[in-house]
């Protein structure tokens, strides 16, 4: 072979190899690139969960709504009427709930006028019931001076329950000279008031309901 012929051979030989040598890089560079673009579109496909959707999280927030709106208004405890029934009121008064007062009336041959207000801040409910009103160390109770109980009466602010005692409802010499009265509301009442009210006899004592005018709480016989 011809010094020039050997050459052009090598020449060619060289061509060859890195036409060979750079189609084989393309090639893989075109892998990679179609493999990391399958990659990218694989990951952009994957739908991502909002924060907060899941169901456990909804489960719970339901929960608690429901759990609040599951709660009942307290209606207040039940209070016998006297007449066999029960009326439902809000809190019952107790006699230290109360600011008392008291003065002596002339009318129906004379009786003692008590009077009571809610002490600020508190509302609460005088019972359809007569108040509970004793005398002396023996502790005499007064009797009816209506034939039927009243209505509950609601007090709050300057709203005020009247109440007659009429001490001596006979026409005999007798009874027992006291100066106070003890009150309380319903027989039961922990908290009872002692209110001085000036001389007076005692003797068959009454009282009138709660009324919510002094005009009614006057107690005729």
């Amino acid at each position: 072979m011809s010094g020039n012929r050997r050459k052009a051979f090598l020449l060619s030989a060289v061509l060859v190899g890195g036409a060979m040598l750079m189609t084989a890089c393309q090639d893989t560079e075109a892998d990679g690139a179609t493999d990391n673009g399958a990659a990218r579109s694989s990951a952009s496909a994957t739908p991502s969960t909002p924060s907060g959707s899941s169901d456990a999280s909804s489960g719970k927030g339901t929960d608690k709504a429901a759990d609040q709106g599951s709660g009942g208004a307290d209606k207040g405890s039940g209070v016998d009427t006297g007449n066999g029934k029960r009326e439902q009121v809000g809190q019952v008064c107790g006699a230290n709930d109360l600011s008392w007062s008291t003065r002596s009336e002339t009318q129906a041959g004379g009786y003692i006028l008590v009077m009571a207000k809610a002490k600020s801040g508190i509302t609460c409910t005088l019972p359809a019931a007569l108040p509970t009103v004793a005398f002396g160390s023996d502790g005499t109770e007064a009797g009816p001076a209506e034939q039927s109980v009243g209505e509950a009466i609601t007090l709050r602010g300057n709203t005020t329950a009247y109440a007659g005692v009429n001490p001596k409802t006979t026409n005999t010499d007798g009874g027992k000279e006291l100066d106070s009265i003890i009150v309380a509301v319903g027989s039961a009442d922990p908290n009872p008031e002692s209110l001085k009210v000036g001389a007076f006899t005692v003797d068959s004592p009454v009282v009138t309901n709660w009324h919510t005018s002094p005009a009614d709480a006057v107690p005729f016989d």
